[in-house]
């Protein structure tokens, strides 16, 4: 039995670039989905490990990360979420209902029967993750829910706009499970869905500008704790 050698594998050598990016985007979603909880931190030699990775395409991510103030060095070596006043979290609502609402006036437009047909089964699955209180379905089907509706509004620039907002306001979008924002969400998220359904752009902008006060609202009780 003779030894495959290197240059006859269909494959090309991972390139550091692409280590790079893939290391960013998990750390990127490990943010969004809550795992990196305000208040507790991680580090390099960490996530290095869980990643199997050495430690330079874990610290260039890191520094990517506090540049979009996603992150915040906390001591060290140790990274954390950056906190979250009610200032800023007023600050953010304002500009998300501003950026978010315009995207979801745009979608209304250009969607497609894929996209709300996705957006019903998105609804369907948060009903029954409500119904147990199963943060780890329903998180990221909130989020797909909503980038499904940004992305048909067909703008690249508006997109890397709201990404950058959802990596600020994503980890404590995560503490709503303490509240009955639940509940009260996915009925926004019905009435966006009915609004792109029937093209009424004004609804829809105004349904979504709904769903992110009241969890703004929400939240702000949370913090105050």
């Amino acid at each position: 039995m003779s030894l495959v050698r290197p240059q006859e594998l269909p494959y090309s050598p991972i390139s550091r670039a692409t280590i790079q990016e893939n290391v960013y985007g998990r750390i990127r979603e490990m943010i969004l989905n809550g795992d990196i909880e305000p208040g507790r931190t991680v580090t390099v030699s960490s996530l290095s490990e869980a990643f199997g990775v050495s430690a330079m395409p874990v610290r260039e991510a890191m520094h990517r990360l506090v540049a979009e103030k996603a992150l915040k060095v906390v001591a060290g070596r140790s990274v954390g979420i950056p906190t979250l006043s009610a200032a800023r979290l007023e600050d953010l609502r304002r500009v998300r209902c501003e950026i978010e609402g315009m995207a979801t006036e745009w979608a209304a437009a250009a969607i497609t029967p894929a996209d709300l047909r996705h957006l019903d089964d998105l609804i369907a699955i948060m009903e029954a993750a409500k119904a147990v209180k199963d943060r780890a379905r329903y998180v990221p089907a909130n989020r797909d829910f909503h980038f499904t509706i940004y992305k048909a509004a067909g703008s690249p620039a508006l997109m890397a706009i709201i990404e950058s907002l959802w990596l600020q306001i994503g980890p404590y979008i995560n503490l709503l499970k303490e509240t009955e924002n639940w509940s009260r969400a996915n009925e926004d998220h019905k009435a966006i869905r009915d609004a792109l359904r029937s093209g009424d752009r004004l609804a829809a902008r105004v349904a979504l500008q709904e769903d992110i006060t009241e969890a703004a609202k929400a939240l702000e009780s949370v913090l105050k704790r």
